[in-house]
């Protein structure tokens, strides 16, 4: 008992820096927020999150953003950001997309949340305890583990030699449903959206446009995730998420795929300070 109050006691709690802020790494910061880690989140200036609605990244625009009790905070400094880490409940969130406050931050947990399929710029030795979310890393070379990412039976697992199931392209199997419910950019330019994320949709309806270029749906269900309108996208861009169950409730929460991400970061961040 003494090993985890010391660990977690008021104020001294272990610092982890998150970058990226989008709907899989939330998850991953709500639950560790949730058992009292110090968390900051690092984003883009221009975050493109789907799944809006269960993205901190959202509060690079509004300022604000509550998930599950958990509300990230825009803040301007890593003075700032390390002050209101220390907060109940709050994420600070830096816009700071190549890390460079890492250095400043000094966190003992760094984890690349980004899901690029590719490692950007984190490095092993940017923390104590590095830990990479999907394919793009090898465990061991460019961080300490990292945790599969893949719908499927090895989901959430800590893997602490190789690298992540190599990705495909086609989304995993939702309701019956892979590579219907996912809607690309029919075109390069602006997206302006004519329907809200909660929306319920039938097949051939239109969401949105790309310039002139009208983005209809493929399969019938509940809009579960749609770009902001306003961003610039490129043609083939992910830029929305038809779930086929139906179930608007589910718009609202983290998905089953965050929280088994969830899951396994914590593994392995326990596993590290309680190794022998």
């Amino acid at each position: 008992m003494s090993l985890f109050y010391n660990l977690f006691k008021k104020n001294s709690s272990p610092l982890v820096v998150v970058k990226g802020a989008g709907d899989l790494a939330t998850g991953t910061i709500v639950r560790l927020k949730k058992c009292h880690f110090r968390v900051i989140a690092l984003e883009t200036a221009i975050p493109t999150a789907i799944r809006r609605t269960v993205a901190l990244s959202e509060a690079v625009y509004d300022g604000s953003k509550m998930v599950e009790g958990i509300e990230a905070l825009l803040v301007k400094s890593s003075f700032e950001a390390l002050s209101l880490s220390r907060k109940k409940n709050i994420v600070p969130l830096l816009v700071d997309p190549l890390g460079e406050s890492i250095k400043t931050l000094h966190p003992d947990i760094l984890i690349d949340a980004i899901i690029a399929k590719r490692n950007i710029c984190t490095k092993i030795n940017d923390a104590p305890l590095v830990i990479a979310l999907g394919p793009g890393f090898t465990a061991g070379v460019d961080c300490s583990v990292v945790i599969e990412t893949m719908r499927g039976h090895y989901l959430g697992s800590v893997i602490t030699s190789g690298s992540a199931i190599p990705n495909t392209g086609v989304p995993g199997l939702i309701g019956g449903e892979s590579i219907n419910r996912v809607l690309h950019s029919p075109d390069s330019g602006i997206f302006t959206g004519t329907m809200s994320i909660g929306d319920s949709v039938v097949v051939g309806e239109v969401i949105g446009c790309v310039g002139k270029s009208e983005v209809k749906t493929k399969i019938s269900g509940v809009l579960r995730g749609l770009i902001r309108s306003g961003i610039e996208v490129v043609k083939g861009e992910k830029i929305a998420d038809v779930d086929p169950r139906d179930i608007s409730a589910y718009v609202n929460t983290p998905s089953d795929k965050a929280r088994s991400i969830a899951g396994g970061v914590l593994e392995a961040i326990l596993a590290f300070y309680t190794k022998d």
